[in-house]
């Protein structure tokens, strides 16, 4: 599949420099580059503060109260400034 990046000069000339001192191109290097950080980010290896978010999955509920509580009185104050 065929896509367009958009990359700092920079960025740019370091990842053809470091693609070209391997020998490869920057399709490659790029493919790889991603490959890498794809697999580092796999569920097995999530960082350890993001574990913990999933012990809150009981408030989804709470939340759900609250934004709808918030809609409620937004729904409130905009009907009374109208009126």
């Amino acid at each position: 599949m065929k896509t367009t990046l958009e990359l700092s000069d920079e960025l740019f000339r370091q990842a053809k420099a470091h693609a070209s001192a391997g020998g490869i191109s920057l399709k490659i290097f790029v493919t790889e580059a991603l490959e890498m950080k794809l697999r580092a980010q796999s569920p097995g290896q999530l960082k350890p503060w993001i574990r913990h978010f999933g012990a809150l999955r009981h408030l989804g509920s709470e939340r759900k109260k609250i934004e709808r509580r918030i809609a409620e009185e937004f729904d409130s104050v905009d009907s009374k400034e109208w009126k």
